[in-house]
């Protein structure tokens, strides 16, 4: 296997939820421990202090906390959403340890995954909610996106909307913060466009990548470079974007035959990103144009 060739792991498929827990060795990915759940999981988030320590979210509507030392669990299960959870997160910032998940039942909860009911719950959308995201730098605040083409900053202390940006004439499906400004977000759409949006003037996106010819279901940015993101779309495509170049698009990886839905840059590598589809294939890979000077 050359450097560049991707890592892949098929998982087996199931009519229900299951966690894979993988490891990643030079000759591909191993799997070391697996979860069963009885619905559908929707996404996943590691504990900021804890490495074995990680929460879904389910169609049934619950949370669930895994640890991945013990060969079975989960550890704790949080039921209160009355409909599927489609977004889980673990707040980043030192002094707290909260998680944030975003309900097809247009609502919001505030966890601490050390008490078996949520904090409080937050209400304000009026559909769908894709995507939770916690600020980076920001204790206390998170932003959503829903499929009422909004993007809202929320603040955990004042129990309530901080601003709301009308993002898209379109369902949002992902959202996420830049790492590198605490004010700077991005949004990814049905429509197919992603959008930069600088919380202290909302009135207009400061950016818009146009490319991708579905709908994007995941936006990331990168935790090394402070203007590169990529997505990942229903167009079976990965994008990589620097936002600050005139020709924005830095390369476009097509190396699934389904739906991409899941992406994420690596912590430990600048140059590692790792994506998923409706292929049932998982790919650890460098894209080009992460390796090459910028």
């Amino acid at each position: 296997m050359s450097p560049g060739d991707p890592l892949v792991f098929s998982p087996k498929p199931d009519s229900c939820g299951t966690l894979f827990i993988l490891d990643q060795h030079e000759s591909g990915l191993r799997l070391f421990r697996s979860f069963d759940w009885n619905d559908g999981l929707f996404d996943v988030t590691w504990s900021e202090n804890n490495e074995h320590v990680l929460v879904t979210c389910s169609g049934d509507g619950s949370l669930q906390l895994w640890d991945t030392a013990k060969a079975t669990g989960p550890l704790q299960v949080y039921k209160e959403h009355t409909q599927e959870v489609y977004s889980v997160d673990w707040s980043q910032t030192r002094g707290e340890q909260l998680v944030v998940s975003g309900s097809w039942d247009q609502t919001i909860k505030l966890w601490d995954p050390t008490v078996g009911k949520s904090l409080c719950t937050f209400r304000g959308h009026e559909s769908i909610i894709y995507s939770t995201i916690w600020s980076p730098h920001i204790p206390g605040c998170f932003a959503s996106a829903s499929g009422d083409q909004t993007l809202r900053i929320w603040d955990m202390k004042a129990s309530g909307v901080r601003i709301v940006v009308p993002a898209h004439q379109a369902d949002i499906l992902s959202c996420d913060w830049c790492k590198y400004n605490e004010n700077l977000l991005v949004t990814g759409a049905i429509d197919c466009s992603l959008r930069g949006w600088d919380l202290r003037n909302v009135q207009q996106p400061v950016f818009e990548l146009l490319g991708h010819t579905y709908a994007i279901r995941r936006v990331k940015f990168s935790p090394f470079h402070a203007s590169v993101l990529a997505s990942c779309s229903y167009d079976f495509t990965v994008r990589f974007w620097n936002f600050s170049k005139p020709n924005p698009l830095l390369e476009t990886v097509e190396h699934h035959t389904e739906f991409t839905c899941g992406l994420d840059f690596s912590l430990q590598s600048p140059t590692q990103v790792a994506d998923c589809a409706w292929d049932e294939t998982i790919k650890i890979y460098d894209p080009v144009c992460l390796t090459m000077p910028a």
